[in-house]
């Protein structure tokens, strides 16, 4: 029986080498069990482009933006927006932390007053329904448009973001979460500014509110 399946096994291995390596280039797609993301849609450098009027895959940056770590000598800003601001600072405004605890409250880098405040939170309503309302909810809830694609946000009790108290959860961790992201949520602190996570954070506390309200 020891020798049946040496035998086998040899056989199988000729078969195998003799077929299912040709030796020759072929037209037909290879048959693929995992494609490994081979197919993408996306433009390879230097190639055409028949979206374009001009046929050029290769476009230059939109107009006053520029590759981060691109800039113009002496430039300051991307996209208008000063860099430090997209983070690398250090103390509660670019980190949450005072210390080794998360900090609570809004920082003093804001310059809130009575009079700009509504102007924050306008801010970071506009930037929740950007980036956060998709998975989280317009409310909050938890119950974004991800989830009727399988996506298992809803399951999360972290997500329900209205639920969550500035005691369980304070101000300085939810700028955290925001930026460095958190289990299957990644962070945006490459894409949303320093003081637009804050005024994300400010809008939640609305969200909160209105939910307390509706008791």
């Amino acid at each position: 029986m020891r020798y049946f399946f040496l035998a086998y096994a040899l056989i199988a291995l000729l078969v195998v080498g003799i077929f299912g390596l040709r030796g020759q280039k072929f037209s037909k797609p290879p048959v693929r069990i995992f494609p490994d993301m081979d197919e993408q849609d996306k433009l390879k450098a230097q190639k055409p482009d028949p979206f374009f009027a001009d046929g050029q895959g290769a476009r230059l940056p939109v107009a006053q933006t520029f590759p981060r770590g691109f800039n113009p000598d002496g430039e300051k800003s991307i996209g208008g927006i000063p860099e430090y601001e997209f983070g690398g600072g250090t103390g509660y405004y670019f980190t949450g932390h005072v210390g080794d605890y998360y900090g609570n409250g809004m920082p003093e880098e804001l310059g809130l007053t009575p009079e700009n405040a509504a102007e924050l939170i306008l801010r970071g309503k506009e930037r929740f329904g950007i980036y956060c309302a998709v998975c989280h909810g317009a409310s909050g809830d938890g119950n974004g448009i991800t989830a009727n694609y399988g996506v298992p946000v809803a399951a999360n009790p972290n997500a329900k973001l209205n639920a969550l108290t500035q005691e369980s959860y304070p101000d300085g961790r939810l700028y955290e979460v925001i930026t460095n992201g958190k289990g299957l949520m990644s962070g945006y602190g490459y894409n949303i500014p320093v003081r637009d996570r804050w005024a994300i954070v400010a809008y939640i506390h609305t969200l909160q509110a209105a939910k307390a309200s509706s008791k």
